[in-house]
């Protein structure tokens, strides 16, 4: 029953999140999670937390997140003016969104990427222009040279894994100098290059990035952005009118110790990726085609098999994929990059 629904949320169309499923013992790969766990340091951090600031718990926890910000500032070589951080990548995406977005014009987007874009376009009532991919699945800078309220764009883009490379980057930044480009970097440290380098000398680039998959803390929701000082200026504006405290003091704890240990964050980076390459090239072996990637997953799809068939008969033996049954990837499943045994077991099915 709908009628006490404001009339807009009777019309939303709501992101529907990767299956999370109850069931033991899955071959877990749909969702893009890291297959290993986080820095023990991390572990320590949140341990801390409990036998020496228990109390503190009743009191309210730092609303800039002030070691947090400071952490990141370190480790990505900026300003701790330049850093933003919000409850996971999604909460800051909505603030960058209602900041910068809400325009006459509409912003633009690829025609297959992230699928929270257009679920917050929805959401502000923002209107959408949404650019194709080339018959190859990737970004064209010059389809960007047109009037426009803002840009958004995932690198590497989700789910086909592709990257865009720094100098087309800043081609798009440079067709658009009069509005926002935002760059979702929630896969960066798995190959990419990070956009974070031009943020000094571009007023209009905003990059977000997540600790959800490179540093394993999914579970603990903890995004940031990195941009100008006038644009935090505007995403601190907005979040301070809709949730001042978005991080709690685990969440703060856990991502210090995790940016704070570089050496783990990067070995288990080297990790995936190792086994990201592996993986194509069993695939490979036995007929997939499958896109370049230098994300935490690949995006596959076999000249023979259905590609919806093939992820329900993987289900059926308790390896779980993600299938988009959308317009030009009906044929493609995304395969999160797990342990080499994980991954060894979904080839081991196949091949039969």
């Amino acid at each position: 029953m709908k009628k006490f629904w404001s009339p807009m949320v009777r019309e939303l169309e709501p992101y529907t999140p990767g299956e999370q499923p109850k069931v033991q013992n899955l071959v877990k790969l749909n969702t893009n999670e890291n297959p290993y766990p986080p820095s023990p340091k991390v572990v320590n951090a949140v341990e801390q937390v409990l036998q020496h600031q228990a109390d503190a718990l009743r009191l309210y926890p730092d609303p800039d997140a002030s070691v947090l910000k400071q952490a990141i500032a370190k480790q990505q070589q900026v300003d701790v003016s330049h850093v933003f951080v919000g409850n996971g990548s999604d909460e800051v995406l909505a603030h960058i969104f209602k900041a910068f977005f809400i325009q006459d014009a509409p912003i633009l987007s690829p025609d297959i990427s992230y699928s929270f874009y257009p679920v917050y376009s929805q959401f502000f009532e923002i209107k959408t222009q949404k650019i194709a991919l080339n018959e190859n699945f990737e970004i064209e800078p010059q389809d960007y040279a047109v009037p426009n309220g803002g840009v958004i764009i995932a690198n590497p883009n989700a789910p086909t894994s592709i990257a865009l490379s720094l100098d087309k980057i800043e081609e798009i930044l440079k067709l658009n100098p009069d509005r926002i480009v935002v760059i979702d970097e929630a896969y960066v440290d798995f190959g990419a290059e990070s956009a974070v380098s031009l943020v000094s000398r571009y007023e209009n680039l905003v990059v977000c990035q997540t600790t959800s998959k490179s540093r394993s803390l999914a579970g603990l929701r903890v995004g940031f952005a990195i941009a100008q000082p006038h644009l935090i200026e505007a995403l601190e504006t907005v979040k301070n009118s809709f949730n001042s405290y978005p991080l709690d003091r685990f969440a703060i704890a856990a991502a210090v110790a995790s940016f704070e240990d570089e050496a783990y964050f990067k070995a288990q980076c080297e990790k995936v990726i190792a086994s990201r390459e592996k993986l194509v090239k069993q695939l490979q072996e036995i007929g997939f085609n499958v896109l370049p990637s230098k994300a935490n997953f690949i995006f596959v799809t076999h000249p023979q098999r259905d590609a919806g068939d093939l992820a329900q008969k993987l289900r059926d033996v308790g390896i779980i994929v993600r299938y988009f049954n959308k317009p030009r990837i009906n044929q493609f499943l995304r395969i999160t990059i797990g342990t080499d045994e994980q991954n060894q077991a979904l080839v081991d099915f196949l091949r039969k």
